[in-house]
């Protein structure tokens, strides 16, 4: 009887645990685990609507350069519809002030820069290695910016638009219509590098025609009328490049020349529209255009300024200025164009 007690003791205390290590289990499946609090990683587009801040140096006021600003506006306004803002600029043809402009524009942070002119070209890469520079009105980058062996592509911050215009065929134009004469005078500022490129490129074509040519810088606008005046005398024709100081100062050189009956060629459309007889012509309209596009691609992350070529124009056109071929009874081939004089 002893026995069967003891039997039946040890019995209940083994249910005893079974049922112990039972509520124990159960207890720690049925812990919940820990709530992830976790959020999913965002991986939304930008937005569509993103707005931008865009800085515009430009040289000077002239027809060229004006034109070629607007062209920039207006495209980059088509491709990105009251999602840009412009500060506009203008230097009034000082360097010195276009660095003051550029300086400005790093210190609030543009998001992109349009350099209007190799003047402005070279204060933007002066100013800043970091915000995309475009150029436009820009002859010759590797001239404007020292590089050796240029291959057509700037690299880094820089890109944009040349409007250089083929000078052995200016140099032939010469040739078209002056055959006869003799001496031929180069008229440039100093101070604009490519202007010493094209007056430089231009002289060697023409002496491989015949010609006598001379150079004749000026420093800036207070010397024009002097340099002028002592090329005029001094040449039968007068060539003048796409010279920022001489398209300011257009009526300078007519007051002089005109007079003379000394026929002046010009390296754009808006130079012979003042001065000039005649020219071979981009439309800066056109250049700025296509700047501005390049612009809206850099501006939305479709394209890498770095590796993006400089964009150079393509169709040049003769033109000649009427009224002042008629005062100096020259008639140009028909091929010419007649410059719209209004």
């Amino acid at each position: 009887m002893k026995n069967l007690s003891k039997l039946t003791a040890l019995l209940s205390a083994a249910a005893m645990t079974l049922s112990l290590a039972a509520c124990s289990s159960g207890n720690a499946a049925s812990t919940p685990a820990p709530a992830d609090t976790s959020t999913p990683t965002d991986t939304a587009a930008p937005s569509e609507g993103a707005t931008y801040t865009v800085g515009i140096c430009q040289l000077v006021t002239h027809d060229a350069l004006d034109a070629a600003t607007q062209g920039f506006m207006d495209a980059l306004n088509e491709a990105l519809p009251g999602q840009v803002e412009f500060d506009v600029q203008n230097a009034a043809g000082d360097s010195n002030t276009c660095s003051t402009i550029v300086n400005s524009f790093v210190a609030d942070g543009v998001d992109l820069i349009l350099a209007n002119a190799t003047p402005a070209l070279q204060a933007a890469t002066a100013a800043t290695a970091d915000i995309p520079i475009l150029g436009t009105s820009v002859t010759e980058y590797g001239v404007a910016l020292n590089i050796q062996g240029f291959d057509g592509t700037v690299g880094g911050n820089v890109s944009g638009t040349s409007d250089l215009a083929p000078l052995d065929q200016q140099a032939a134009m010469i040739y078209e219509l002056f055959p006869d004469a003799e001496t031929v005078g180069l008229i440039y500022c100093s101070a604009e590098a490519n202007s010493q490129y094209q007056v430089d490129t231009v002289k060697a074509e023409l002496e491989k025609l015949g010609y006598t040519c001379e150079l004749y810088p000026f420093a800036d606008s207070n010397d024009a009328a002097a340099v002028t005046q002592t090329a005029c005398d001094a040449s039968d024709v007068i060539y003048v490049p796409t010279d920022n100081t001489v398209a300011s100062n257009t009526g300078i050189v007519d007051n002089i020349c005109q007079p003379a009956g000394v026929p002046v060629v010009a390296g754009e459309e808006g130079i012979a529209k003042g001065c000039g007889v005649a020219t071979l012509s981009i439309s800066y309209y056109d250049l700025g255009v296509t700047t501005g596009k390049m612009a809206a691609q850099i501006l939305t992350g479709e394209a890498d300024i770095s590796s993006m070529p400089i964009a150079y124009a393509e169709n040049f056109t003769p033109k000649y200025n009427p009224v002042i071929c008629e005062a100096l009874g020259l008639t140009l081939p028909e091929n010419y164009v007649a410059i719209d004089m209004e």
